[in-house]
């Protein structure tokens, strides 16, 4: 008897008695969110964010694990192979589930080893400089890059990240000389930039705006067609001299394949009630992060959307890692 048939016939005897009620009752122990980046960064931030309060309403603690390393295919990877009964979930990006795949010769996963959840936000980039630089504007900026080609140092969260590709753009676009300085993550690039190490950073709102409005860093432009509302005051590249400019993150939750739709669907539905709640929104907004509730459904339809869109932006900056 073949192990599917064998399967369903013990199913029907009653031998297997407990598995709806398994999936019904979920969770019944703690969740694990493996979050593929250090702690400090815009998407561990977010994370802790709206962890807690999708735990409250499941009922049951979610357990945040930062496993860093190779711009997010170290923990994605172990994700993507861990048990799927929806107790081991990945907190992702347009890094993870898109960049990476054109920038490594090797991820260690597939979008295939995955099943979407939700989205949880969006994020445009924040051009942002050290205080000590001598511009105020985008346009006084950009002067100085082109009277100081090759002084200037912009910090990444490191190779074929969201930064490292916000700035490799700036750099095509503008047709300017500046120097990538990569970091071991979001924290450690903020830490160089605040400290002087280097001039100027293109980051996820979430993970500078803090700095931002404590004074320690200046912000310029961000990196979305649109101005954002939260940060309304703060012009666009494409509005003021990069025309066509268009640069936004996005991050949402992934179960590893073959995870019942069933569990699939439970958190979804804790993830939208989180997303709706009105606290949970402003502390998101204060971040420069736009909240957005779906269906894993339509989580899949954007990953499909912006997956080419990346990959593009990596081949035509020419990045690679191996």
């Amino acid at each position: 008897m073949k192990r599917r048939d064998l399967s369903v016939a013990l199913i029907s005897l009653g031998v297997f008695p407990t598995l709806s009620k398994a999936q019904s009752a979920y969770p019944s122990r703690p969740i694990r969110l493996i979050v593929p980046f250090p702690p400090g960064g815009g998407a561990d931030n977010l994370a802790r964010i709206v962890m807690p309060k999708v735990a409250e309403i499941l009922g049951q603690p979610i357990i945040i694990d930062n496993k860093p390393g190779a711009g997010g295919n170290v923990g994605s990877e172990q994700a993507a192979r861990s048990a799927a009964d929806g107790y081991t979930l990945l907190y992702g990006t347009n890094g993870t589930h898109g960049i990476n795949h054109a920038l490594y010769s090797r991820t260690g996963f597939e979008l295939r080893d995955f099943s979407t959840v939700g989205r949880v936000s969006f994020i445009p980039a924040v051009l942002v400089v050290n205080p000590s630089v001598p511009a105020d504007s985008v346009s006084q900026f950009l002067a100085y890059l082109k009277m100081n080609p090759g002084k200037v140092s912009y910090a990444s969260a490191g190779n074929g990240t969201t930064s490292h590709m916000a700035g490799e753009a700036f750099k095509r676009q503008a047709n300017v000389d500046i120097q990538h300085i990569p970091y071991k993550g979001g924290g450690a690039a903020l830490t160089g930039l605040i400290a002087g190490e280097v001039q100027m950073m293109i980051d996820l709102a979430a993970n500078l705006m803090p700095q931002v409005r404590a004074g320690k860093l200046k912000a310029l432009a961000v990196t979305s067609r649109q101005r954002l509302a939260s940060l309304s005051d703060l012009p666009t590249l494409d509005e003021i001299a990069l025309k066509g400019f268009d640069l936004v993150a996005s991050d949402g939750i992934y179960a590893p394949s073959g995870t019942p739709p069933a569990i699939i669907e439970k958190f979804n539905q804790a993830l939208n009630r989180a997303l709706g709640d009105s606290e949970i929104v402003e502390r998101l907004r204060s971040r420069g992060a736009e909240p957005i509730r779906g269906t894993p459904q339509e989580h899949l339809a954007h990953i499909t959307r912006e997956f080419p869109i990346w990959t593009r932006l990596v081949k035509d900056v020419g990045a690679k890692v191996d």
